[in-house]
């Protein structure tokens, strides 16, 4: 464990990426098996382990810890993982021969029983120190928040090949005589899903020991090709609009649909196998091969607000009831692969007409066709941005050129994303906590309310981005000097009529929520402007964010008058 930690407490204390790439490809070059495959299914998210919660942590130092004074230290820390590892007693009478390996870790809580997890876990806190301590519960709880990507980190695998690797003997028995090619991560995307933790396979071939892991599984998962914002301010001016096709980035989850020799399947844009929770989609996808786009809920042709898709989204199981009242469907953007033919390699514009085929032949209520949106000039497609006819049901805009094709991560130039400006309002800072990671010390965390009929202020949102570090100073020393109460680890922040800070709150959208006292939630709310010059009074009322709620889902979405 003691290499993980360093890698680890490495990682979270360093800004820079290349320096970030560094690290970890150093670590997979001296790390053996199966240390280092473990390391980096934890750092992709491939690594859980269900049977170590959070809270069997708390009792387990509870059990050693007065729990008052554990409370108090987790709420000045802020981190669970880095309070009990600096406040865990180790058994004096216990004397570990050696610190566990990462690789004995995992095993062990493969196969360990529910309740045998956290005697197991007690008896490696009392073999390690401090450090390590730290990054076995980070490990564990899987939050390992170190600023590391699993793309980054899929970089970084890509970089260990040696520039002087020799290429294997091939099957007839000659040695190989020159050296390896560099991998381009989007080889590892290719194969990641073919591969299994530790990953002994793919770094056999990374380090010219063994074959390519073969990608051709049927219903496998292939990289997907992101968009970059836009710069209006500069890129227009170097575009030429007759170069970018252009349609609605609709305002659901960004998914992949595979349906190869027999095998069905639906991945997130992650890569996340979410085919069980919608079982009414994948029973209608019958043309064989991968398509590319958006999930949504449809109604006769109306694309419903994101809102309604949340009813469907992370459920292990969904009933007839659910799939009746939030009928899910796919709009389709891009075709991937069609009847056995890889067609990523080809422009858009014939990916585009062979995606339009298969939809005219295959196409039901469940898989219908993202239209293309017709304009003359980037100021009319401004117009339309503004004003679209499809309402809240898109973001915004998608610039693609005819010309592209689709490769794996975000080049800049191909695909751009133009998304329609926030919706925005000023709302009253109700309580703070502290952050996570490098925010431990700092009260970077803010739920923020508006005025109701009755007088007082009912929450709405709570947001813990969108400012800059010296703002964050600005809002940590605004909490401690007018806090009220604690509830825990939660400041109650002074907020009246005549006295409270007023935030300005950009967000994607609402959405109606019976299960918030005030009945909306926010999508996405971040901070864009502290508004020390706005009297607290002036803030927005309850009846004000209920006529936006109203106005947006007047909007709807209909694919058909696109």
């Amino acid at each position: 464990m003691r290499a993980f930690a360093e890698l680890l407490d490495r990682l979270s204390l360093t800004g820079s990426r290349n320096a970030k790439l560094v690290l970890l490809r150093d670590y997979l070059r001296a790390t053996p098996d199966p240390d280092r495959g473990w390391a980096l299914a934890a750092l992709t998210g491939d690594l859980r382990f269900d049977a170590a919660k959070p809270a069997m942590i708390r009792r387990a130092v509870e059990a050693r810890v007065d729990p008052v004074l554990f409370g108090w230290s987790y709420d000045y820390v802020g981190d669970l993982a880095e309070t009990v590892a600096l406040i865990w007693p180790a058994d004096p009478a216990y004397r570990p021969n050696r610190e566990p390996e990462l690789g004995e870790v995992v095993e062990a809580l493969r196969t360990a029983k529910r309740g045998e997890v956290q005697g197991l876990i007690e008896g490696w806190l009392d073999a390690l120190q401090p450090k390590g301590r730290w990054a076995l519960l980070k490990l564990v709880t899987g939050a390992l928040r170190v600023g590391l990507s699993a793309r980054l980190a899929k970089t970084a695998t890509a970089l260990i090949r040696p520039a002087s690797v020799a290429e294997p003997p091939d099957p007839a028995g000659h040695e190989g005589d020159r050296a390896l090619a560099p991998v381009d991560v989007s080889e590892i995307e290719e194969v990641w899903h073919a591969v299994d933790p530790p990953y002994a396979d793919l770094f056999a071939w990374l380090e010219g020991r063994g074959e390519r892991p073969s990608p051709d599984a049927p219903g496998r998962f292939r990289p997907v090709m992101l968009a970059v914002a836009i710069d209006e301010a500069v890129d227009f001016a170097k575009l030429d609009p007759a170069d970018y096709a252009a349609e609605w980035k609709w305002d659901g989850i960004r998914v992949q649909a595979v349906r190869e020799a027999g095998v069905v399947r639906m991945y997130s844009r992650t890569g996340d196998e979410i085919a069980a929770t919608f079982p009414d989609v994948i029973a209608a996808l019958a043309f064989e091969g991968a398509i590319d786009g958006e999930l949504v809920v449809l109604r006769e042709g109306q694309i419903a607000p994101f809102g309604d898709l949340q009813q469907r989204l992370n459920r292990k199981t969904v009933d007839a009831k659910a799939m009746a009242a939030y009928p899910a469907a796919i709009v389709a953007y891009d075709a991937l692969a069609l009847d056995g033919e890889d067609l990523r390699a080809l422009p858009l514009r014939d990916r585009r007409a062979r995606l339009e085929a298969m939809v005219e032949t295959h196409g039901n209520e469940r898989l219908q066709l993202s239209p293309l949106v017709d304009y003359a000039d980037w100021a009319a497609l401004g117009r339309l941005r503004a004003d679209p006819p499809v309402g809240a049901a898109a973001e915004g805009l998608m610039l693609k050129r005819w010309d592209s094709a689709y490769v794996a991560g975000r080049p800049k130039g191909p695909w751009f994303k133009w998304k329609r400006d926030p919706h925005t309002v000023d709302c009253v800072m109700m309580y703070a906590q502290r952050g996570h990671g490098k925010r431990s010390s700092f009260y970077s965390d803010f739920t923020f309310g508006v005025w109701t009929p009755e007088g007082p202020l009912t929450p709405v949102g709570k947001a813990y981005f969108g400012f800059t570090d010296e703002e964050l100073k600005q809002l940590d020393k605004f909490v401690r000097d007018h806090t009220i109460d604690r509830f825990g680890p939660v400041r109650s922040v002074r907020a009246e009529r005549d006295f409270g800070l007023v935030l300005e709150i950009a967000f994607e959208g609402l959405n109606r929520s019976p299960r918030h006292k005030s009945g909306v939630a926010m999508r996405f709310p971040r901070i864009s402007r502290i508004r020390w010059d706005k009297p607290a009074r002036e803030a927005a009322t309850l009846a004000e964010v209920m006529d936006l709620l109203d106005a947006i889902e007047s909007g709807g979405g209909r694919i058909a008058n696109a």
